[in-house]
């Protein structure tokens, strides 16, 4: 299934600074029944987001009108617990198209790669300058640039980089999935089989 290219985003931020955020809470597991990509950003953090009574929790980020934008930039060790890929859905499906932390669960970010969500590792210093932009103002926009592997600070340029193998990187900026790739490649393969002796 392709999905969005990524090439450079701009965009404000969305900012949760808890640590160890893990997927059963990112997407409870009585939400994992579907099949399809789709649907799952209306649970995104469901127990954090709504009361008992299905009313929102005023106090919860995603339900603050301040906080907007297709960046969610969480605290250290996102995506930790159980390896569902439905996390990575949920967070898609919600609308963000990036997440950055100073640690992800090496799971969670393969997930994310794999559905076009682009994870951006950056060093704790760099994380706490983004949230203390985000806290003075909520409307600060941050560029995340794939093809040069930068994240900026739009509003002092400040920047790092940050690693992303060779090939998500081709992927995600082609708007490809790992079936795609291959069908991108087919003369080649087909070309190479051809030559194979029997």
């Amino acid at each position: 299934m392709a999905y969005d290219k990524f090439n450079i985003l701009t965009s404000s931020a969305v900012p949760l600074p808890i640590e160890n955020v893990d997927t059963d809470q990112i997407i409870p597991a009585r939400f994992l029944k579907a099949t399809e990509r789709v649907g799952f950003g209306d649970n995104l953090f469901r127990d954090w987001r709504y009361n008992g009574d299905d009313t929102p929790k005023a106090d919860f980020v995603l339900n603050d009108s301040t906080h907007s934008g297709k960046i969610l930039v969480g605290g250290k060790n996102f995506g930790s617990g159980s390896s569902r890929e439905h996390a990575a859905w949920a967070v898609y499906d919600y609308g963000f198209r990036a997440v950055v932390s100073s640690f992800f669960a090496d799971i969670f970010k393969g997930n994310c790669l794999n559905i076009g969500v682009l994870p951006v590792q950056v060093t704790p210093e760099f994380a706490e300058t983004i949230f203390n932009a985000i806290g003075a103002d909520p409307k600060t926009e941050l560029e995340i640039n794939l093809p040069e592997q930068t994240i900026t600070l739009k509003a002092t340029g400040q920047k790092e980089s940050f690693e992303i193998s060779g090939y998500k990187k081709d992927n995600m900026i082609n708007g490809f999935d790992d079936i795609d790739y291959l069908q991108n490649i087919k003369e080649e393969i087909v070309g190479f089989a051809n030559k194979l002796p029997y």
